[in-house]
């Protein structure tokens, strides 16, 4: 017999036999798809930002159909994708609109720079020269990578800070994502107080960084009637789920930091 004959047999014999192994492999080691999961996933926009707090809508999907998650976490989704869901699995559906919060009120009328910053326009960048070219090192870096990361065109740079428009942001978090300090949480969109500073400084030198810092002088904490404000390293910090948006820190907060 030709060598090389003989050799595309034996080649050919090996890939048969291999895959013949492989399909029964397949077949016995196939992790069966959850139906209800699969329909779920379907009814869900992709966006895959995690702003449900699962790893992507593939998770979000799964805890829905295993009851561990309730419909209405998906913020771009929206209401309509929300009252699927929930017709879909039977239960009720609310929709909890969720979105970006900034941390900050570092304005060139609050602030000023320290440098010129000469490079790619980039928060990422600048924060790697000098901690950052503003005279406050926890300050919004006003270059706008949140801006370009926003995929509802919700944030733009207005004088040197980042600002949201509630109505268009859709709570994604990419932009939460994208700064490099740190200074955009997501939180329900209702009535409540906002501290918009992130500077953890004492108090003399913080506001030597930017008028509008937080002194950590506990005004707002002994005011909260819900116990909603909490001081760390001088700087005050809310729980959106248990403030009630009474206004009392906003009208008392020396620094004027807070806003409703």
């Amino acid at each position: 017999m030709n060598s090389i004959l003989f050799a595309v047999i034996v080649v050919a014999g090996i890939g048969l036999v291999l895959g013949l192994v492989l399909a029964i492999a397949s077949i016995i080691m196939a992790v069966p798809k959850d139906d209800k999961a699969q329909a779920v996933l379907e009814l869900l926009p992709g966006a895959n930002c995690g702003a449900c707090g699962y790893s992507g809508c593939e998770g979000y999907a799964k805890a829905l159909a295993k009851g561990e998650a309730t419909p209405g976490l998906c913020s771009p989704g929206g209401d309509s994708c929300t009252h699927a869901i929930a017709e879909l699995l039977g239960v009720e559906g609310e929709t909890v609109k969720r979105v970006a919060l900034v941390h900050c009120m570092g304005s060139c009328d609050n602030t000023q720079n320290k440098a010129q910053f000469q490079g790619i326009s980039s928060c990422l960048m600048a924060s790697k020269i000098g901690n950052g070219i503003t005279s406050c090192t926890y300050g919004c870096l006003g270059m706008g990578d949140c801006a370009k990361a926003c995929l509802s065109s919700a944030i733009s740079v207005c004088n040197g800070v980042a600002v949201v428009d509630y109505d268009k942001c859709g709570g994604c978090g990419l932009c939460a994502s994208a700064c490099p300090r740190k200074l955009i949480t997501i939180a329900p969109l209702k009535e409540q107080a906002v501290v918009h500073c992130s500077n953890h400084d004492k108090g003399a030198v913080a506001k030597k960084a930017c008028k509008a810092a937080c002194i950590g002088c506990q005004k707002c904490v002994k005011l909260c009637e819900a116990g909603a404000i909490t001081v760390t390293d001088f700087c005050a910090h809310i729980d959106p789920e248990k403030c009630t948006g009474c206004g009392a820190c906003v009208d008392n907060c020396p620094s004027k930091c807070i806003t409703l």
